[in-house]
């Protein structure tokens, strides 16, 4: 990923710029606010982490940047006593306590660079799955999913998607056949549509990936038991496990929005003759 820090504190950009690039990630530093932002279209920034301050309320930043900037960029948010729910509040997507706890920025990063995936994989229109059987285009996905995550920041609403693939799709079309995967695809959804809540969005969004908007969960308990009750009924079920497939693999990764979080992932290793 390209990441900027824009900090008046050069000491303290200096430290973290070194944390970032040993993790393989291309950085940039701003001391001066206008300059920095500027950077982030020049540069096609995907991650920005800034200190607002002097200031004390960062949404003229923030403003500023949702202005200048079409494309979406990762916002994190730093500053003392700093954390996740005070940052999204603040209206960007994570939040990072200073001084720097280099476990807390590897993990920060990591939720930039999932989210920055998604949004760019949701968000490619090179290939559309249409609309079929209760199961929604990856384009509307897309919208839900991206109302969903500035949702969270302007009216404090708690939303969280469900990704459920088939992780060895492309060895089943090796060693299976393409049918079998197909097949395999197909059964999935079909599973997906019928144990799904009634208020839960289903979407294709890959060829062997299907994914979940929880909308709106009461609590955290509320999306993490319902990730696990997908990933235990999908350990069971033996009908996307036939038609020749000696092996399946299914994964079920519980994404936080509009942080990118990855708050529950199961892998279920499912073979023919178990059952």
């Amino acid at each position: 990923m390209k990441v900027l820090i824009i900090d008046r504190d050069t000491m303290f950009s200096t430290l973290m710029a070194s944390k970032i690039r040993a993790l393989g990630h291309e950085v940039y530093e701003s001391a001066i606010k206008n300059d920095g932002i500027e950077q982030i279209g020049v540069n096609k920034i995907d991650a920005v982490y800034f200190d607002p301050s002097p200031l004390l309320d960062p949404k003229s930043i923030i403003i500023q940047v949702r202005r200048m900037v079409h494309s979406f960029t990762y916002l994190t948010l730093m500053g003392e006593t700093m954390n996740t729910e005070m940052g999204i509040k603040s209206g960007c997507h994570n939040g990072l306590a200073k001084p720097l706890d280099p476990r807390a920025l590897e993990h920060s990063l990591e939720c930039a660079e999932r989210m920055c995936g998604l949004v760019q994989r949701l968000g490619d229109n090179t290939y559309d799955f249409p609309s079929a059987g209760g199961v929604i285009s990856k384009s509307a996905f897309n919208q839900l999913f991206l109302s969903a995550m500035d949702r969270v920041s302007r009216y404090n609403e708690n939303s969280r998607s469900l990704f459920i693939r088939i992780d060895n799709f492309d060895d089943i079309k090796i060693d299976d056949g393409k049918f079998a995967a197909d097949y395999a695809t197909s059964k999935l959804a079909h599973t997906l549509v019928r144990v799904r809540r009634q208020s839960d969005i289903l979407a294709q969004t890959a060829i062997n990936e299907y994914a979940i908007l929880l909308q709106r969960p009461q609590s955290e308990n509320e999306a993490l038991d319902a990730a696990k009750r997908f990933a235990s009924i999908l350990d069971s079920e033996r009908d996307i496990v036939s038609n020749g497939i000696g092996e399946l693999h299914l994964k079920v990764n519980l994404v936080n929005l509009p942080s990118g979080a990855q708050d529950f992932q199961n892998i279920s290793r499912i073979k023919a003759d178990s059952f």
